[in-house]
């Protein structure tokens, strides 16, 4: 967001959090796609939540189009995760290359509810899950599944915490603020980075206290 690349560091132990979600074990996950650069979040997520729980994992030979998402879901694939352009580029081309698929997990930026529609309208029986996080919390942080009223409007809302996380909506001093009051969103739990890699005071900035869970971040 700065223009000035940091590095974020994640500790084995926050991949470890991130693929025992009880989110992998639904059987919509057993079978993923990796096509994600090695330096690109997503990848943590792809490669990690299918090794450590024993699911399988097909990688991807080229760039994502419609046609490859069509041969992954032919070679058994179930579920992939997609950044918002990525989506609606397949939303606006090809929206029945998800047919067959369970879920689609997408996210990354502000979605759009006129690209998600048409994916569900042509894939009744697919999932569509809004996904949002930065990489401080390891991929993922917040997910939820959409129904087609969730779509019907905007903003797609972006569900609940993901295991083991915590989401706050907070003022200034760090207080909760009342429902329909706006705020900022507050992440924590076992996911959150150990923080910015050689620049401690970033970190201390950025990655403050938890004041609802004491000696917690």
């Amino acid at each position: 967001s700065t223009g000035k690349p940091k590095g974020v560091a994640i500790t084995h132990a926050d991949i470890t959090a991130l693929a025992a979600d009880t989110r992998w074990h639904n059987g919509a996950h057993h079978h993923l796609l990796f096509h994600s650069p090695h330096s690109f979040d997503a990848a943590t997520y792809e490669i990690w939540a299918a090794l450590l729980n024993g699911h399988t994992l097909t990688v991807a030979d080229r760039e994502i189009t419609a046609p490859v998402v069509r041969e992954a879901v032919a070679s058994g694939v179930t579920a992939v995760f997609l950044t918002k352009a990525l989506f609606d580029l397949l939303a606006e081309e090809d929206p029945g290359c998800f047919t067959g698929l369970q879920e689609v997990w997408t996210g990354g930026e502000a979605a759009s509810p006129t690209a998600m529609a048409r994916v569900q309208a042509t894939n009744p029986d697919l999932t569509l899950v809004h996904v949002y996080g930065p990489t401080e919390t390891t991929t993922f942080a917040i997910c939820g599944p959409l129904s087609p009223a969730d779509t019907a409007h905007s903003p797609v809302p972006l569900g609940l915490p993901m295991d083991n996380t915590q989401a706050y909506v907070l003022d200034a001093s760090l207080a909760p603020v009342p429902v329909g009051v706006p705020g900022e969103l507050y992440l924590g739990g076992t996911g959150l980075a150990r923080g910015y890699d050689g620049q401690p005071a970033l970190t201390a900035t950025r990655f403050v206290p938890d004041p609802h869970h004491p000696g917690a971040r």
